[in-house]
């Protein structure tokens, strides 16, 4: 195998599941593909934005070893992809677990939970201010924690313990693929810009950059996904004559 073709394969390798087990009957999430990208596709935006301004900065690279060499700004397409291909299956291990475990209900323990997660968060991240990967990776997930909970009309159906079970499931594949990423390495980490603590070869902070691109790509697609059902009801009860 070319090694410029290693991040690429990687990232197929990661979607191949989630892809042929769309069409599962009991969870059809290849039904549910228009949402998914709709809902992907701001947070997508954020992130690459993102990506391309820590890039700059030296934050982290790409071992030119292991891209094939195309670039949109100076983010390998492979990176762009990222951003499609992890949320998408993160959000069909999230819509795996609405499914087959319907009785779910949130608890407001979990919801406590994240919000004393984001203070921590927020907390950390401005302590850690000069550590730049640190700090705004922190902050931002702190922030968007909440903002979901100060904007409940829009997030109503945000779900805090259906997040979280499927959170803890979607680390191991994250930290899979990550795990690649970091020891071969395609990403290369500035250390000065990172509390250099880490999970095998992974910084702890994708812990926290994984856990904020899940949370706006499920409180998205719940969003999205509930707005449409909304519309579908409310144009059915439309076309029922009065009697």
């Amino acid at each position: 195998m070319e090694p410029q073709y290693t991040y690429f394969l990687i990232l197929i390798a990661s979607v191949i599941g989630p892809v042929a087990l769309s069409f599962d009957n009991r969870v059809k999430f290849n039904k549910k593909w228009e949402t998914v990208f709709k809902a992907m596709l701001l947070p997508a935006l954020f992130f690459i934005s993102w990506d391309i301004i820590f890039t700059a900065k030296a934050v982290w690279s790409f071992n030119p070893i292991y891209i094939t060499g195309f670039k949109i700004i100076n983010l390998p397409i492979e990176e762009i992809l990222f951003f499609f291909i992890v949320p998408f299956s993160c959000l069909f291990i999230y819509e795996c677990i609405r499914v087959y475990f319907k009785n779910l209900k949130n608890q407001p323990k979990d919801d406590l939970i994240l919000k004393i997660l984001a203070v921590i968060l927020i907390i950390a991240g401005i302590y850690f201010h000069a550590k730049l990967y640190t700090s705004v990776t922190f902050i931002l997930c702190g922030l968007f924690i909440l903002f979901i909970y100060t904007n409940k009309k829009i997030f109503k159906y945000f779900d805090a313990t259906s997040f979280i079970i499927s959170y803890s499931v979607m680390l191991i594949p994250f930290l899979i693929v990550n795990g690649y990423l970091t020891s071969i390495p395609v990403v290369l980490y500035n250390k000065t810009q990172n509390l250099g603590i880490k999970i095998s070869t992974i910084p702890l902070e994708d812990v926290v950059y994984g856990m904020l691109l899940m949370l706006m790509n499920v409180a998205l697609y719940e969003r999205i996904k509930n707005n449409g059902k909304w519309k579908r009801k409310q144009k059915k009860a439309a076309t029922i004559p009065a009697v």
